[in-house]
This record gives C-alpha cells, sequence and structure tokens, in this order.
C-alpha cells in the first residue's frame, strides 16, 4: 500500500482539527484513503469474547461517531473498528474549539462532548453492514441532558444491538459533566445489571448473546479500580476497554495549548493507562477480555499493552500524525516482536508482564 500521507499531513495540518477530521471522513468515504490488500498472517489472529479477529489493531471509538467509515477502516487493514460514541438523541457537544492538537508529544487534548447524529442515524448505516464480515463494536452512551442516564445506555444497547457485534458502554469521558460518576461501586452495579438484564430480554427473543464491554477511564485509584474489577466479574460481562482519555497533564507537555480542558491522548497517554491495563489484568485474573487503549502508536506500544494484558488494542490519535500506513506498520512489528521472544500467538504473549 503506498503511503501518501507524508504528503497529505501538511495540508490537514493547516486546517483547524475538525475540518481536518471532516475531510478524512471524506477520504475513506470516497476511497481517496486507499486500502490494504494484504492478508494478516495467522499469528496475528484473536479469538476473545467469542468473536474471531484477523488482527488486534483496532479502531477506538470517536474517530467514527456517526458509523461512517468502519467499512472503509476495516479495508485498511484494522481487525476491528469501533463506532461512536452514540446516544439516543443527536447533540450537538461542547461548543468551540474543542479538540487541540500537542504536535511536539503526538497527543491531543479534546473536550467534544459526545457531538453526534443520534441513535436513528447510525442505526440505518449499521444496518447495511451487519451481514458484510469482519467484526465492528458500537460504543454506547447518554445525553448530557438526560434525566435517567442510564436509561439512555439501556435504549443505546436495544436499538443497536442486531447491527454490531459488541457494545461498549462508555461512562469514562471526562467531557460530560457527572458521567464518570457511573464507575462508582452502586452506580456501576445498577447500571450492569440493567444492561445485562437488557440483554437477556434480547437473547430470550431469539437474539444471538453479543459482548458487553466497560470503558473506564485511566484515572481510577487502587480502591477505585478494585471495586470496578469485583463488580464487572460479578456482572458477567465479557470485556473492558482501559483506558479512556485522561484529566492528568503529565509533566513535560508543551505548547500554547497545553492549559486546555478535556481529556488527553496520545503518547503521554501510554505509561499510565498501561500500569491501569497492568493493575486491572491481575485484578479479574484473565476472565475477561481486556482491549488496551490510550498512547499506541507503534509496534512496541501495542506489544506493552499485549504483554500487559491485552488481547486486542485500539488506536485513533496516532492516526492523526502517521495516517493509515501506521496500521500495517504495527502489525508487522508485533510479529517481530512474538518471533523475538518465541510466541506462536498473540494469546501467548497476553499478560506477560503482568501474570
Amino acid at each position: 500500500m503506498l503511503d501518501l500521507f507524508p504528503i497529505a499531513r501538511a495540508g490537514l495540518f493547516a486546517l483547524n482539527p475538525e475540518a481536518a477530521h471532516k475531510l478524512t471522513l471524506f477520504a475513506l468515504k470516497t476511497g481517496l484513503a486507499g486500502s490494504d490488500p494484504s492478508t494478516d498472517e495467522p499469528v496475528l489472529g484473536v479469538r476473545a469474547m467469542g468473536l474471531t479477529f484477523a488482527n488486534p489493531v483496532g479502531l477506538a471509538a470517536g474517530f467514527d461517531k456517526n458509523a461512517e467509515v468502519p467499512r472503509a477502516m476495516l479495508r485498511l487493514g484494522m481487525g476491528f473498528a469501533e463506532v461512536g460514541t452514540v446516544t439516543p438523541l443527536p447533540q450537538p457537544g461542547n461548543p468551540r474549539p474543542r479538540i487541540f492538537r500537542l504536535t511536539r508529544e503526538g497527543a491531543v487534548i479534546n473536550r467534544l462532548g459526545f457531538n453526534n447524529q443520534g441513535l436513528a442515524v447510525a442505526k440505518a448505516r449499521l444496518q447495511g453492514l451487519a451481514r458484510r464480515g469482519g467484526v465492528i463494536g458500537a460504543n454506547i452512551g447518554a445525553n448530557k441532558d438526560a434525566t435517567d442516564r442510564m436509561s439512555d445506555y439501556e435504549v443505546g444497547l436495544r436499538v443497536l444491538y442486531p447491527y454490531a457485534d459488541y457494545f461498549t458502554v462508555n461512562i469514562s469521558t471526562p467531557n460530560t459533566p457527572g458521567l464518570r460518576d457511573l464507575q462508582t461501586r452502586a452506580a456501576l452495579e445498577e447500571l450492569l445489571g440493567r444492561l445485562t438484564t437488557v440483554r437477556a430480554d434480547l437473547v430470550a427473543g431469539g437474539a444471538a448473546q453479543k459482548p458487553l464491554v466497560l470503558k473506564i477511564a485511566p484515572d481510577l485509584g487502587d480502591e477505585d479500580l478494585a471495586d470496578v474489577a469485583e463488580v464487572v466479574l460479578a456482572s458477567g460481562i465479557e470485556g473492558m476497554i482501559v483506558s479512556n482519555t485522561t484529566t492528568a497533564r503529565p509533566a513535560g507537555l508543551s505548547g500554547a495549548h497545553v492549559g486546555e480542558a478535556g481529556g488527553l491522548s496520545g503518547k503521554p497517554l501510554l505509561d499510565p493507562s498501561t500500569e491501569v491495563l497492568r493493575k486491572i489484568r491481575r485484578l479479574t485474573g484473565g476472565q475477561v477480555t481486556l482491549i488496551g487503549a490510550g498512547g499506541v502508536h507503534d509496534g512496541a506500544s501495542a506489544y506493552a499493552k499485549i504483554r500487559a494484558g491485552a488481547s486486542l488494542v485500539q488506536l485513533y490519535t496516532a492516526l492523526i500524525y502517521q495516517g493509515p500506513g501506521l496500521i500495517r506498520r504495527i502489525k508487522d512489528e508485533l510479529l517481530a516482536h512474538l518471533k523475538a521472544d518465541g510466541f506462536n500467538s498473540i494469546a501467548d504473549a497476553v499478560g506477560a508482564d503482568a501474570d
């Protein structure tokens, strides 16, 4: 696959981040972003949550909020693509500007606030993709002004259930006031209980059982992580994404936008999010599938997530800086790391630094 992104990047970075993203989606929808026709090596295949992934590299939520390009991302060589976050009703999100590049650090600060076109639009787009192969996840959230946010998650799961392969419960964005309160033990027990009941009702009606995944923040303390792990194990859900963006600002960040409010993503998130991932692996004992997100930008960082306990990894911010050719590079570098360490599969390496 010819990588033209280094040429395109200068033009994209001349635009504000939201305009650049809109242009990127256009390129993906029209095929201008290209594709990777190569077949993944079997050693990269992953079986997790009852699903088969051609490789462990996936698209994190936030990139494709309105389910416009999941198929295009799979054609670029990703093993799975997660759309959303989708809320029941359309909402504009927070006032602009709300995305800020920290170019020197390969990072982004965003305070988008679940801007999306709502469930009806996402459902219509996913309907046409449901039987075409490839793993597509749907990330569901709550409207900012909802009086019962847990009900919003129930509605999201019911509406999108026939059209995605797994569902991520996003309660960890810092950009919807009060949403992270759903990570407390009592609230999380109620939320996951309500969602597993919805799923059980759908299965009783003839639907297949599909995985539920919880996405958590990297800013939780050890006691909170222990509570989350206990609730997750008791709930019977299949997976966790570790982690969302952080409200912390590691030392050494630079540039005009360092002081902006919002969630920080990209390279500075790698070490703290991977440490939380390692802790969750130990707390859950390998009983749930973990998806490592936060700071993945090359094969070494993806491999670090896997060795810390992740069966799958997700990225978004690194694509802004390196373009779609990054996907193939990560897979090639993962193969080299596995070979160097004598592993015959991704599964063999999962948790090597945590167990």
